[in-house]
């Protein structure tokens, strides 16, 4: 898999929550491409929590809505806007986890709209939540023009998922 290039890194003013590496109270994520799919590897902690070392439904709504975003950045090279976003929680997240795993691909598409699944297992493999995000997709000339999207990259060199994982 190779490591996706954040188009907006060095632009000025960029701040999201979800991928700006520079926003202090943000979750910080990196996306890789693996075939079809994008993928994320993110570490909880207790400022994300809801219950006691528990992680909060929202911040693991926006982990999910992210990676679907990055699946149009990617995927359809533009960019957009979630529409409509069901989410299933199906287990308890502890943010004392080594690490959660994301993975989201593109299910369809119809014009402009872009349907994505994602999905987020804890550091045992267990399915804990998983997304529908429905994204309307921004023609490209609107894309560059208000969302400063040219395109979306990924690094030469591949890299493995095990490396990515903290150690034990």
């Amino acid at each position: 898999m190779k490591k996706i290039i954040n188009p907006w890194k060095k632009l000025e003013g960029y701040n999201c929550f979800g991928c700006s590496p520079d926003n202090e109270y943000g979750v910080k994520m990196d996306f890789y491409e693996d075939a079809d799919q994008v993928v994320s590897v993110w570490k909880p902690d207790g400022h994300y929590q809801g219950f006691l070392h528990t992680l909060h439904g929202g911040i693991q709504s926006v982990l999910l809505d992210e990676i679907c975003g990055w699946v149009v950045f990617r995927k359809l090279q533009t960019a957009g806007m979630t529409t409509r976003m069901e989410t299933r929680y199906r287990k308890a997240v502890s943010t004392d986890s080594r690490y959660l795993l994301l993975r989201a691909s593109l299910r369809e598409q119809k014009r402009n709209l872009a349907f994505v699944e994602a999905r987020l297992y804890d550091d045992k493999g267990e399915l804990c939540t998983e997304a529908l995000c429905i994204y309307f997709t921004f023609p490209k000339e609107k894309a560059e023009k208000e969302m400063y999207f040219r395109s979306c990259e990924v690094e030469a060199e591949d890299v493995a998922l095990e490396s990515l994982l903290p150690a034990e």
